[in-house]
């Protein structure tokens, strides 16, 4: 089953295919992302990463946070379930 990471502190001139390279180490990376802010067009800092299986997302968890990227300590943690949006009425 799928795994995905939450990714912070990531350096803002870090773009999906390098977060994909440093992640893929650690075994089959399905989807990478870094989160864009579409007013400024640039990184905000966060992204994603979803794993084929939870063994590997679980080895790179441990393995990458804390980790110098590009000059920046990442911070590497399951990611949260996306809330339900309440649109109001």
């Amino acid at each position: 089953m799928a795994k995905k990471l939450f990714v912070g502190n990531l350096p803002f001139a870090m773009n999906d295919d390098q977060l994909r390279e440093i992640f893929a180490a650690y075994g089959n990376v399905v989807s990478a992302n870094v989160v864009i802010d579409r007013y400024a067009n640039r990184s905000k800092g966060f992204g994603f990463v979803e794993f084929e299986n939870e063994e590997d997302a679980s080895k790179a968890l441990a393995s990458l946070n804390g980790t110098e990227q590009m000059g920046r300590n990442i911070a590497v943690k399951e990611a949260l379930a996306k809330p339900e949006r309440q649109d109001n009425q």
